[in-house]
């Protein structure tokens, strides 16, 4: 059964750094890109990064791309978010998401075309 699975969140200080981390496990994961989207509560699910099966296409929203780094290993199926200078507005569940999405920018933001979804980790963080 393929399953994904999200971990690292937790309660930290503005100005922290946190790195989460998404396991998909099953063959097919390996070919798909990968993503994060948050929600904050109250607010609709956001786009937050995504990244190619090869690892070597990227693309992160603008309120985060000068502080959120996403990796994966070419052909892998294990994703990071390092995340710096964290804000209070950072405070969100942390999606992992995957599937066969085609790279491009007009649609990998779409949380529609995603597949596989995991339960989401807790970030919180407080001024």
């Amino acid at each position: 059964q393929q399953q994904v699975h999200e971990s690292g969140g937790r309660a930290v200080q503005v100005g922290d750094s946190l790195t989460l981390s998404c396991t998909a496990s099953g063959r097919a994961f390996s070919t798909y890109t990968m993503a994060w989207f948050r929600q904050a509560p109250g607010k609709e699910r956001e786009f937050v990064s995504a990244i190619a099966a090869s690892g070597s296409n990227k693309y992160s929203a603008d309120s985060v791309k000068a502080r959120f780094t996403v990796s994966r290993g070419n052909g892998e199926s294990t994703m990071t978010l390092q995340m710096d200078s964290l804000k209070p507005e950072d405070t969100a569940v942390y999606y992992c998401a995957t599937g066969p999405v085609f790279w491009d920018v007009s649609i990998i933001s779409d949380p529609g075309r995603y597949t596989h979804w995991g339960q989401g980790t807790q970030v919180t963080v407080s001024s």
